[in-house]
């Protein structure tokens, strides 16, 4: 895998580029977080795969731009579309986006992005026997989600194969994702 993936300049959201490069990004960030799994590292680990989600989402959300501003209501919401979610796909924000998603066509896609948002609260409040602050009693039971998100990840990534513009790079890191994954 090469991490200096991502350290590239993201091209812009209108170019054609973009939906590529984030689905790569997703991919390579979907790996360290197996490559930390491997080293007993879950909280980080959880962190990657939340990472890995959201660059997916960045991907899907600028795919599919524009069906989704023909389901939004107003103009405001379009140019947030557009200047807001797909380049930066704000966290507090990511349910709505999800949903948004699910109705035009994405079937549950919200659900995998819970558990992404659920990842993200393990990476910074660590295993909680007490369910306060994490939804995670231990570090097993988060261990077992990254796993499942990446699944998902590299599934829904595979899907989009014919979609995008594929290229050798984001075949190699999506092999890598599917054989690390075993």
């Amino acid at each position: 895998m090469n991490a200096e993936v991502l350290e590239r300049p993201l091209p812009k959201p209108s170019s054609e580029g973009y939906v590529s490069a984030r689905l790569l990004e997703a991919l390579v960030e979907g790996r360290l977080a197996l490559e930390f799994l491997e080293r007993g590292l879950v909280r980080n680990a959880a962190g990657k795969a939340f990472q890995a989600w959201r660059a997916f989402l960045a991907a899907l959300l600028r795919l599919e731009l524009d069906r989704l501003k023909a389901v939004v209501k107003t103009e405001d919401e379009r140019r947030w579309l557009e200047s807001t979610a797909v380049p930066r796909v704000p966290t507090g924000r990511m349910t709505s986006l999800s949903q948004m998603l699910e109705e035009v066509g994405h079937g549950g896609i919200a659900f995998v992005t819970a558990m992404a948002l659920k990842l993200h609260d393990y990476q910074y409040h660590g295993p909680d026997p007490d369910m306060a602050l994490s939804k995670y009693r231990n570090r097993e039971e988060a261990a077992k989600d990254v796993i499942l998100l990446l699944r998902e990840l590299a599934r829904r990534a595979e899907a989009l194969r014919q979609r995008v513009k594929w290229s050798e790079e984001l075949e190699r890191a999506l092999g890598d994702i599917i054989n690390a994954g075993k």
